[in-house]
């Protein structure tokens, strides 16, 4: 099956790398637990990142929530992917993103946020949604919400 793109579409004129990622939906209590990593402006986020040459997408999951959020995690299911062709400022790369996202229990917080610049905050549902720096990360929190309360 195509994997929808979201987004702007890619510039002809670029090259893009494929940058694979896995990324969780966390629910906590009434709400979810995110990222917000902080630089010129906050970037909130579904916990998660790249997946490593070699590394299973379950596995960099694990590792990715842990280093961003020092939660660890249980019963993860893949929810489905997207596309999105974004410039990455901290690899100086254009990147073409695939991004898999996936639901997931958060189980407890072992440490703080390893990743620098990183803190974890949890927003209820509507705030949550609204918060979210990228289109493709609210679509699949939309789209959770409204399957979870249909």
């Amino acid at each position: 099956t195509m994997i929808p793109r979201i987004g702007p579409a890619p510039d002809a004129r670029r090259t893009y790398t494929l940058r694979p990622g896995a990324y969780a939906i966390l629910p906590l209590g009434t709400g979810f637990l995110l990222t917000c990593q902080i630089a010129e402006k906050l970037d909130i986020q579904l916990p998660g990142g790249g997946i490593d040459p070699g590394e299973s997408p379950l596995r960099a999951l694990y590792r990715e929530v842990l280093e961003e959020t020092g939660w660890t995690i249980a019963t993860p299911r893949r929810l489905g992917a997207f596309r999105r062709f974004v410039y990455m400022p901290e690899y100086d790369l254009w990147a073409e993103k695939l991004c898999t996202i996936f639901l997931a229990r958060p189980v407890r917080q072992v440490a703080e946020p390893m990743e620098p610049d990183h803190e974890t905050l949890v927003l209820g549902p509507e705030a949550a949604i609204n918060a979210l720096g990228n289109d493709g990360d609210r679509l699949m929190l939309s789209r959770y919400l409204s399957r979870r309360s249909g």
